[in-house]
């Protein structure tokens, strides 16, 4: 049986690895060809970006899997006996909260490089030394604080039922339901500064937008992202009454209102489809299955491992093996997720007008510096966004037109644009 785990985690970690490598020879090629979405300049720093995020991915899976190596072969079982003699539920606690510190203090190096040398490097990292240090401090104590109650409440389950994984589904499953209401309250306390929005006019225009839609916010806020990072971002978080609309500062920078109240009228279009719940849904879902192949597993397989089948080594071998299973189901996510946002599109573009949505996702791309092209393989297993250039299709808008061309660079009226291509398409 461990033969076969092992070649079972040697294989997932070989295609992972292929992937990316197949990635990288095609973004290495592209780059070369003439560009899209963006001048020449940006696109070749773009596909640069693109391919050092990648290699250093790569980096990252050879040291997940040595790690993972290490805790089948002896790691668990010396979590087990440094805790030996502490008294449950304390070392439910302490040996899952150690897996997850000595999962972090091993990523950190890659993560300090990503930060400070990799974005730095392209322009994005506007975080200091000091910042960095105390939003990982607060993060670890956010995981000691939060998670030690979910890990102490899933234990106790374990231990105490015969059913424990339908049980524990149900109590993981009101926590997931629980951070999605809690997570924007969470991040302005403790990370981002957000204020209400300044400008009265588009506060408006904002307000008027999620009146359309039926979308109930209690409040428009800017967020202080720019301390951090220069990429432009946006979010609705929340669920019933604590939902928020927090718009990035970088992004009221870069985009126009019109171009703005486009990328809004895509996040509400998630809303009206039911896309958030639709996704915890999907999680949910994922979460069940990984807890009835866990709440399965053959006493042999501890017996091999030789690790005992207690709560908490149940605990870690799930988030252990989280990322394998999830790897191989996100395929199907991600199918589920991309014919999202191309109805999200189709929403934003009704409500505001194509053009607007369309010259935002170019601006997004340009700002981001996120290269338009990926190998295929690639978008199915990693993409949760169809390709900006099947996006901007989708709206009406081909690259390879010149018409399109032509109305991405126009100033006039969205209805006027698109009447122009369709106009331009007919005489293709």
């Amino acid at each position: 049986m461990i033969t076969a785990l092992m070649a079972v985690i040697t294989v997932y970690f070989l295609i992972k690895l292929y992937i990316s490598i197949m990635q990288v020879g095609y973004i290495n090629r592209a780059k070369k060809l003439r560009p899209v979405l963006m001048g020449s300049a940006a696109f070749l720093k773009a596909g640069n970006y693109a391919v050092a995020k990648e290699k250093l991915k790569m980096a990252g899976m050879l040291i997940e899997y040595a790690l993972f190596l290490v805790w089948l072969d002896g790691g668990i079982r010396w979590l087990d006996t440094i805790t030996v003699g502490v008294d449950e539920p304390y070392k439910s606690i302490i040996m899952v909260m150690g897996f997850l510190l000595v999962n972090a203090l091993v990523e950190l190096p890659l993560s300090l490089y990503e930060t400070f040398v990799l974005d730095e490097k392209f322009g994005f990292n506007r975080t200091t030394a000091g910042l960095y240090i105390k939003d990982t401090l607060i993060t670890t104590a956010l995981v000691g604080v939060l998670g030690g109650p979910v890990v102490w409440g899933v234990t106790a389950i374990i231990a105490g039922t015969q059913m424990w994984w339908l049980w524990s589904f149900i109590f993981l499953f009101a926590v997931v339901i629980l951070l999605n209401m809690f997570f924007p309250t969470i991040r302005a306390l403790f990370f981002d500064k957000l204020t209400p929005l300044e400008d009265e006019q588009l506060a408006g225009q904002i307000d008027e937008l999620m009146h359309r839609t039926g979308f109930v916010s209690s409040g428009v806020y800017v967020s202080d992202a720019s301390k951090r990072d220069a990429r432009l971002n946006a979010y609705f978080g929340g669920l019933g009454k604590a939902k928020r609309v927090v718009l990035f500062d970088t992004l009221l920078e870069k985009l126009d209102a019109k171009e703005l109240l486009a990328v809004l009228g895509h996040e509400l279009g998630h809303f009206a489809h039911g896309d958030l719940y639709k996704n915890i849904g999907i999680v949910g879902g994922l979460l069940f299955v990984m807890l009835v192949l866990f709440g399965n597993l053959p006493a042999s397989l501890f017996l091999n491992l030789g690790i005992n089948e207690t709560p908490a080594v149940i605990v870690i071998l799930f988030l252990l093996f989280m990322p394998l299973v999830g790897f191989f189901v996100m395929p199907l996510m991600g199918m589920v997720s991309r014919h999202n946002e191309y109805e999200a599109d189709r929403s934003g573009g009704e409500l505001v007008g194509k053009l607007y949505l369309a010259n935002a996702l170019r601006k997004l791309v340009t700002e981001n510096r996120a290269f338009p092209l990926s190998h295929p393989f690639y978008i199915f297993f990693y993409y949760t966004h169809p390709p900006v250039i099947e996006r901007l299709k989708a709206l009406g808008f081909d690259e390879q037109s010149e018409a399109a061309k032509k109305a991405m660079q126009s100033h006039c009226d969205a209805d006027t644009v698109e009447k122009e291509i369709e106009e331009g398409g007919r005489h293709a």
